[in-house]
């Protein structure tokens, strides 16, 4: 059942984003730390390294842990439905651990050596220790939604349908990011597919941060529905940013190698927006994704001849207009949920710095 009431629950309005964000953080990492201390030696040590509460030694570091958006959306969900921030805390740091199961994995898969402007876990610990340690934090997502019940108001029937949203979301993701490696291998992808991928990489999970806290209320499923197609459409848009700054970020600014996606050889949007349009720069850009051998090969020079030609043929600009498309649509779903103006608001706002963001 819906908890509807004539008095507001316990409030996140009136917070900025940047407020926001670290209010989610700091409701949803006690639960965090719980789960990753159950986890044995050394599988502990390498997830709080991944997390950023420790350095490489083990040492205690100042906290960062990444952005938060979504435990935020989490959060905002329950609000939706008249829920306390609190119930959506459990669904939010489940989102979480699944969230870093998959960066653990696709750091090691994609050969990234660099987040958050450290070295990845794999580079530390090694490939074994990074993907046992992804593997666990798939299964802690499991057992903190299912023992939600044991320590809140949250019914039983409701942390399974959470615990089926999750399980769903990472059947999904996992899809995703077997699509985007076969990409590597192939010349051209078409926009249809690249957005498909990127629907399932990262469209689904914040779609299931988006429903989470609003299904653990015992929301009913138009509602759950309504925000999930909201998540669905604000990670493609918060994905087409991601491709623009995979090519055309700064490593200071973003904490990844400058050009990362093309020395990868991605399809990513910009790249398949690039090759559909069809005109001389599209051409030559064809020609050499079609020579280019191998990931992280290509010499500086090439990469930028590269980087221009996507530009020239018009993937840079319509992947900045696809961000701003499946944001209006995004907000669209979001018009079809009845919820307090206020968590309305914080929804919107939050959905701008996702679409606005730097890194």
């Amino acid at each position: 059942m819906v908890l509807m009431t004539n008095s507001p629950a316990p409030s996140l309005n009136r917070l900025s984003v940047p407020e926001l964000l670290e209010h989610s953080r700091a409701l949803c990492t006690p639960l965090l730390r719980e789960a990753i201390g159950r986890l044995a030696t050394p599988l502990d040590s390498v997830a709080s390294y991944h997390f950023g509460w420790t350095d490489r030694d083990g040492r205690p570091v100042e906290e960062y842990g990444g952005k938060a958006v979504r435990p935020a959306l989490a959060l905002l969900s329950a609000q939706a439905v008249n829920a306390s921030p609190s119930t959506g805390a459990t669904g939010g740091a489940a989102v979480e651990l699944i969230h870093n199961f998959s960066l653990l994995h696709d750091d090691f898969m994609d050969g990234d050596e660099t987040r958050r402007h450290r070295a990845t876990s794999w580079k530390v610990f090694g490939p074994a220790q990074a993907i046992l340690v992804g593997d666990a934090l798939f299964t802690l997502a499991t057992e903190v939604l299912l023992e939600s019940p044991h320590h809140s108001d949250i019914e039983t029937a409701d942390a399974a349908r959470a615990v089926h949203q999750v399980t769903s979301a990472t059947r999904k993701l996992i899809d995703g990011q077997a699509q985007d490696i076969s990409f590597e291998h192939r010349d051209r992808v078409s926009v249809e597919e690249c957005r498909e991928m990127e629907g399932n990489k990262t469209g689904a999970l914040l779609a299931c941060a988006s429903s989470i806290g609003a299904i653990l209320a015992g929301a009913d499923d138009d509602t759950a529905d309504s925000l999930d197609r909201f998540g669905h459409h604000l990670g493609l848009a918060f994905q087409a940013v991601d491709d623009l700054l995979g090519i055309w970020g700064t490593t200071e600014i973003t904490g990844k190698p400058h050009w990362g996606d093309l020395r990868q050889r991605k399809k990513s949007l910009p790249v398949s927006a690039a090759l559909a349009e069809g005109g001389q720069a599209s051409r030559r850009l064809a020609e050499l994704l079609a020579t280019a051998e191998g990931r992280g090969e290509e010499d500086e020079s090439k990469l930028a001849e590269r980087a221009a030609l996507i530009e020239k043929a018009g993937g840079r600009a319509w992947t900045q207009d696809e961000a701003g498309r499946q944001y209006k649509t995004a907000l669209a779903a979001l018009d079809e949920v009845a919820m307090p103006d206020s968590v309305r608001e914080q929804f919107t706002e939050l959905a701008q710095f996702i679409v606005h963001r730097k890194n």
